[in-house]
This record gives C-alpha cells, sequence and structure tokens, in this order.
C-alpha cells in the first residue's frame, strides 16, 4: 500500500482483502488509486523515429518523447506540451498509434498513449528531461528506457513506418 493516511480526514487508510482500493477508518473515504497517464508523440521522419536521451529517471536511455497529461489537461494538449518541452518542437497531434499499460515505476501504474505527430515549427533541441535528441532507423536504435516503446517501435516496423 502507498499511501497510509486518508487525504480528507486524516484518518488511518486500511487494505481491503484483494483490492488496491484502501478505505479510511474513520470517515470510510476509499482511496482509488488509478493509473496515471502519460502521452508520447510520434515523430518520423525519412522512415526514422525522433528519440529523446533521458537525463532523469532511467538516466542515459533512450526514449520517445513523453509525459504525463495534467490534471484537466486534454490528452493531444498534453502530448503537444511535453513534446514542445522535450524537443524544442511544435508539433500538431494527429490520432492514437497505441496505448498500453507501463510497469516500470513499480511504486506507480501509467498507462500510455502514442499519438502520431507532425512538425510544424520549433527548433530541434534537447530540453527539460532529456539531454539530447535524435533521429534513428529501426536497425540502429540506442537502448530504450521502457519496453513499452519497444512495443511501439516493433509495431511501427512490422506495419512499415520504420
Amino acid at each position: 500500500m502507498r499511501y497510509h493516511f486518508c487525504p480528507k480526514c486524516g484518518g488511518k487508510l486500511m487494505p481491503q482483502e484483494n483490492r488496491n482500493q484502501p478505505v479510511c477508518c474513520q470517515c470510510k473515504f476509499i482511496f482509488y488509486q488509478n493509473p496515471i497517464v502519460g502521452v508520447a508523440a510520434i515523430v518520423i521522419k525519412e522512415r526514422q523515429i525522433l528519440l529523446g536521451k533521458r537525463n532523469t529517471s532511467f538516466q542515459d536511455t533512450w526514449c520517445i518523447p513523453c509525459g504525463y497529461v495534467e490534471y484537466e489537461e486534454d490528452v493531444r494538449a498534453a502530448a503537444a506540451r511535453e513534446f514542445l518541452e522535450e524537443t524544442g518542437l511544435v508539433v500538431t497531434i494527429g490520432p492514437v498509434y497505441d496505448v498500453h499499460s507501463n510497469f516500470h515505476n513499480p511504486l506507480q501504474h501509467t498507462v500510455g498513449v502514442w499519438f502520431f505527430a507532425n512538425i510544424v515549427g520549433g527548433v530541434l533541441q534537447a530540453n527539460d528531461d532529456l539531454s539530447e535528441v535524435e533521429f534513428f532507423s529501426f536497425e540502429h536504435l540506442p537502448t530504450l528506457a521502457f519496453n513499452t516503446d519497444r512495443l511501439v517501435l516493433n509495431r511501427l516496423k512490422r506495419e512499415g513506418y520504420l
């Protein structure tokens, strides 16, 4: 159990058998621990995909530029914002390409949504959580941070995008 006290009254949270939904022993509030939504933007140019080298968690491994959806933020707006923050590029967000549950952080289950995106402006430059950004062919991929990115890249290759 990740949390021990009720966010409403401060009472002790008690685990329920076989469920990740602790209940407050004082006010009976059920603390639903739902996944957090992450978004990523897939930019492909000349059969190469743009990846970023991480400089925080999973340092020195690479990923499809990504981040979390903020409270009350649209998922497409979040994907465009995160991509701009990390790469310096302005993109238009296209259709959803893939969705996966991510279990790479044992403390937080996330659901990732990968969108196709097109560059419409900006200057390519690593920022925020990335130290480098570069286009890679499928045959020369660097070490990836996330298994789910590998699933997405394998699908892109299978379907002829890379």
